[in-house]
């Protein structure tokens, strides 16, 4: 046997009380490791490479067989590479031919009742200026869907704004066609939107519970906090009001667990606060945090200081989740939610999200957007629902994001979870969205090695939490 060494890029591990993990980063899988594993891994730590010469030293404590065999599995997993075998660790590109659509987004109205400061939407105007989707255009949408993924189980359509309710005749059309539309099918469809809650009553509530339609709020904590941003259009907080609807939605609404998204500003770091007033007060399901990094609007993007207190403050929230979680309950973190799923299903993702590939989203002329942030932006269209997707470009697109080459991603030890992060933050941030983002990876690299802790912590003192409170969160 000749000179091994360690494929640095495919190993990550982390320290965990007494217990040392391998995050095995090609699968996303976590292991435990024993003595004879860290061992091994200390002597090529020590040695840099490490030959059969250098295995004996090994041998007072472990058995040549045991060795042997701890050699072969490491190899195998293609955390070491023996001499003649090449490890790749990124997979070639590869020549995108197909986009198996089970998700579309529809921006069924580009006005919006409130006039948030914060705003991505480009195309966002008044509730007079609003440009509502058309109904031929939304059935079009839902046919492209079917058309680009016959035979799916299941597929889902997204409501999306400007505020979505302000549209709702449309949204009452487009359930109904496709209930009867899907059901021919023998598949199902799934409905969602986010809003801000101020258009609801009860008869729409009963309306939406009865079809079961998901609903996410948009909400940014106690009033102070929220009526900083979430205003009017005539410069007004909307607290008290979203408040009050809440309140009903949740007396009433009982179909679907209802989230809330939170958006982060400058000034507006203290997730905990946050998190307490909307879980435990308001009674949210789940509650999950978006920080602006890289907003179209400066002023409104998070420091990096207060980008490390987010950070800070949400590994304090992860710890409260990892207590409760040993304890057999689950805390409605949403964002710890995710990181563990990923870590439990074992998610590998080669593109960081699903747009472009398994999700489009059609503005409300019918154009074809890579995901709803980019509807109203100068980024070309990739096609219409009319004359279909512009495969080409789509696949152009894809396929320049696939390829880690040349990129800080090529051996990045989060590569599968991040994957460069989100298509828009790279499009605010340098003006082209197939680049990847770097504002903030050591922070991303943070909180994934303190998902893996804590993972690893539920799991070896609760091990039925993931089946009973993280599996069925898929479903719900």
């Amino acid at each position: 046997m000749g000179a091994m060494r360690l494929v640095e890029p495919n190993l990550h591990r982390v320290d965990v009380h007494s217990r040392q993990m391998l995050f095995h980063i090609p699968t996303s899988g976590l292991f435990e490791l024993d003595a004879l594993s860290r061992d091994l891994l200390a002597l090529f730590d020590r040695e840099g490479s490490v030959d059969e010469t250098a295995l004996q030293t090994l041998e007072p404590r472990h058995s040549k067989g045991d060795i042997r065999d701890t050699v072969e599995e490491l190899r195998q997993l293609e955390v070491i590479e023996a001499p003649g075998q090449a490890v790749q660790i990124n997979p070639d590109p590869v020549k995108i031919k197909r986009f198996p659509l089970t998700t579309v987004v529809l921006n069924v109205n580009t006005g919006c009742n409130l006039s948030c400061t914060y705003c991505y939407k480009e195309d966002l105007t008044t509730p007079s200026k609003g440009q509502k989707m058309a109904l031929n255009t939304a059935l079009s949408s839902i046919e492209m869907l079917l058309k680009e993924s016959p035979g799916q189980p299941r597929y889902n359509v997204v409501f999306f704004g400007g505020e979505p309710l302000s549209n709702m005749a449309l949204i009452r059309d487009v359930v109904g066609y496709c209930e009867e539309r899907f059901a021919t099918l023998d598949a199902d469809v799934d409905f969602t939107l986010t809003t801000n809650a101020t258009l609801l009553t009860e008869k729409l509530v009963d309306w939406l519970d009865e079809h079961r339609v998901g609903i996410t709020v948009s909400m940014d904590g106690p009033k102070a906090m929220h009526d900083k941003n979430r205003i009017t259009v005539g410069g007004q907080g909307t607290y008290d009001v979203v408040k009050r609807k809440v309140e009903m939605l949740l007396a009433r609404y009982r179909s679907r667990p209802v989230g809330c998204r939170v958006t982060l500003t400058r000034g507006i770091t203290d997730v905990e606060a946050i998190f307490d007033h909307l879980y435990h007060e308001l009674g949210f399901t789940e509650v999950g945090f978006g920080p602006v990094t890289a907003g179209d609007i400066a002023a409104y993007n998070l420091t990096d200081g207060e980008l490390k207190e987010v950070f800070a403050g949400m590994q304090r929230l992860g710890e409260r989740y990892i207590d409760s979680a040993i304890a057999g309950r689950s805390l409605g973190f949403g964002n710890m939610h995710q990181l563990l799923t990923d870590m439990h299903e074992g998610n590998k993702k080669l593109l960081p999200c699903g747009a472009g590939v398994g999700l489009l989203a059609v503005d409300h002329q019918g154009g074809i957007n890579l995901c709803h942030r980019f509807t109203g932006s100068d980024m070309p269209l990739f096609g219409d629902v009319d004359h279909g997707i512009d495969k080409p470009r789509l696949a152009e697109f894809v396929e320049a994001r696939l390829d880690r080459s040349d990129t800080g991603c090529e051996t990045c030890r989060i590569r599968n979870l991040c994957s460069g992060g989100c298509y828009h933050e790279s499009y605010a941030k340098v003006g082209d969205a197939t680049q990847p983002t770097y504002h903030y990876c050591d922070l991303m690299r943070d909180w994934v090695d303190f998902g893996i802790a804590a993972y690893s912590r539920i799991l070896h003192d609760n091990p039925s939490f993931f089946a009973t409170h993280v599996s069925p969160r898929r479903s719900a």
